[in-house]
């Protein structure tokens, strides 16, 4: 019996973590039905078209960095905001405007993370967010195009150009406010050279100067 208890309380446990990890609480949770089952999971297809506002809880910024010539590191930033606007009809007229607040980096580690926050790096407090404005969309298939613009990092701007994927958009119904609505979402990547950015801490053999960049964007339509 006592180990039929322990069992049911692990399952309760992973279900009620996998539902905090979503950004619902529990009584959230206990009022979302079920959605429709599904032989598997596939992307919604509906026509993006729209302006759009970003999903803070189920959007990210990643980074990979080169270290010590062992190996590639990874972190993010956990905080991300903006709008986005998808016309299918005049691709050029898409445009998209982030902001990150550099003090939400988040690498595991949080003596790291003090660190990449100081001057030596990142210098939050003299230049709190990093931007991205973009200048204009270019497609280059059905689902991907480059998007052009400008990036500001560290008190820097500089011209950039994100390879993006459309990943999905449609009406999603089951889930709570804010998150349910009609939604689109798009991961777009780049690679710097952080030097461009005036963040030459431990170069050039601590840690490499190309930088990755991974941008994952759920947003809800506002318009």
């Amino acid at each position: 019996m006592q180990n039929r208890r322990s069992k049911q309380w692990l399952i309760f446990s992973v279900v009620l973590g996998f539902t905090w990890s979503l950004g619902m609480n529990a009584a959230q949770a206990a009022t979302v039905p079920a959605p429709a089952a599904a032989s598997h999971y596939h992307a919604l297809t509906g026509n993006p078209s729209g302006t759009y506002q970003i999903d803070s809880a189920h959007s990210a910024a990643y980074f990979t960095i080169g270290h010590v010539g062992i190996g590639p590191f990874s972190g993010r930033f956990n905080q991300i905001s903006g709008t986005y606007t998808v016309n299918t009809r005049d691709p050029a007229k898409d445009t998209a405007k982030i902001i990150i607040p550099a003090s939400s980096i988040f690498t595991n580690f949080a003596a790291r993370d003090k660190y990449l926050r100081s001057p030596t790096f990142f210098d939050v407090k003299k230049y709190p967010d990093v931007t991205f404005v973009s200048s204009r969309y270019q497609r280059t298939g059905k689902h991907t195009g480059d998007l052009y613009g400008k990036l500001t990092l560290h008190g820097v701007t500089r011209p950039i150009m994100f390879r993006v994927r459309e990943t999905g958009a449609g009406e999603v119904a089951y889930l709570p406010k804010p998150w349910g609505g009609y939604l689109s979402g798009f991961v777009a990547v780049t690679t710097i050279e952080r030097s461009d950015y005036g963040m030459k801490a431990y170069l050039p053999e601590g840690l490499s100067n190309k930088v990755h960049i991974r941008v994952e964007i759920e947003g809800k339509k506002i318009a």
